[in-house]
């Protein structure tokens, strides 16, 4: 008993300190870089104090829903710790001297600013941008070195606790396979980037068949390196497009998707959720998990509002306001359940 207080206290301090840093970063960035290039069409964001109560509030329920979870073996406590500190100490010095480029990117409005060596014809036209300002957005090699850590930075330390909101209804979930071998159990986790949210799962699942796609090779090249120490055989990276899955009709359990939908134009969104439903097998599961929307988190509207002022999202604001639940039931899911947590909303539904 007293080996798990230990453990508890020891984690909501390094939360409570991830949180500090990462508020610590901003408020510091920010008051120099607007020293340096100051930015007129961008006022300071300035938190009101009964909104920096609610925010308090909804993480340290955040980190008490992450705790019970591992305590009731839904996935190992390890996970609770496991942070790429050394990757993180190489990041952050990136981190700054990228800054003034992205905030004159910035400042000039400029979206398009890609690597020239990019062959557009690759790639959808919603995806040829710099997504919050991001230095040569999702396509290139330096871009997947930093994004951890700049998530990380942006929800004050709580990203992985908020990834693994999508464990527990995708356990539930593939319950309705629990007659069959675990190693014939196939996972999905669309637009996994570099390999953060796949390693949560293969914690939790470390005996099913898990695939990672995304769109650009820089950050399947960056998540082979992090996810190299799992099992091998189990586990697989796929480059390709959440519009048409490489995969044969019913062929998977359990398909998740995190971070995705709030940078896809509405029609995408509709044809990415028929894509999922298509590959699941009938009671297979799906997980999304993206940010929180104005009907559920009316106290957040301000930090959602301030979020697509201040970064490049051209179709978050869109998102925010789409009823996700009745297009989810529109492509033919049902038992459709939503839960939210700090910045995170989590949709889980079967077919």
């Amino acid at each position: 008993m007293a080996r798990e207080q230990i453990s508890k206290i020891a984690y909501k301090t390094l939360q409570q300190g991830k949180s500090i840093a990462g508020f610590a970063h901003k408020e510091v960035t920010s008051r120099i870089m607007n020293l340096i290039l100051p930015d007129k069409k961008l006022k300071n964001f300035s938190i009101d104090k009964n909104l920096l109560i609610q925010i308090q509030k909804s993480m340290n329920k955040l980190r008490e829903e992450d705790w019970n979870d591992a305590e009731n073996n839904i996935y190992p406590q390890r996970l609770l710790f496991d942070e790429p500190w050394l990757r993180y100490l190489t990041q952050y010095p990136k981190i700054w001297l990228d800054m003034p480029n992205t905030w004159d990117r910035r400042r000039k409005q400029n979206f398009e600013d890609l690597p020239k060596s990019v062959d557009k014809e690759n790639y959808p036209q919603y995806y040829l941008r710099n997504f919050h300002h991001q230095t040569d957005g999702y396509l290139s090699d330096f871009s997947a070195s930093i994004y951890d850590l700049q998530v990380e930075i942006l929800f004050n330390g709580s990203a992985d606790s908020m990834r693994r909101r999508i464990i527990k209804p995708m356990k539930q979930g593939l319950r309705n396979f629990s007659d069959r071998k675990k190693s014939s159990i196939k996972i999905l986790d669309v637009a996994t980037g570099t390999g953060r949210t796949l390693k949560q799962l293969r914690g939790a699942f470390p005996k099913e068949k898990i695939t990672g796609i995304d769109l650009s090779g820089s950050y399947l090249k960056e998540a082979s390196r992090y996810i190299s120490d799992l099992n091998g055989d189990l586990i697989e990276l796929i480059k390709g497009n959440a519009e048409e899955l490489p995969f044969q009709n019913e062929s998977l359990q359990a398909v998740s998707c995190v971070y995705l939908f709030h940078e896809l134009p509405r029609t995408v969104r509709e044809k990415v959720l028929k894509e999922f439903f298509r590959v699941l097998e009938p009671g297979g599961t799906l997980v999304l998990a993206d940010s929180i929307q104005i009907s559920d988190s009316p106290d957040f509207i301000e930090i959602m509002e301030n979020f697509y002022k201040s970064f490049h999202e051209p179709f978050y604001c869109d998102y925010i306001n789409e009823n996700i639940n009745s297009k989810i039931e529109e492509v033919g899911f049902n038992n459709i359940k939503t839960n939210s947590f700090f910045m995170t909303k989590v949709w889980s539904a079967i077919k």
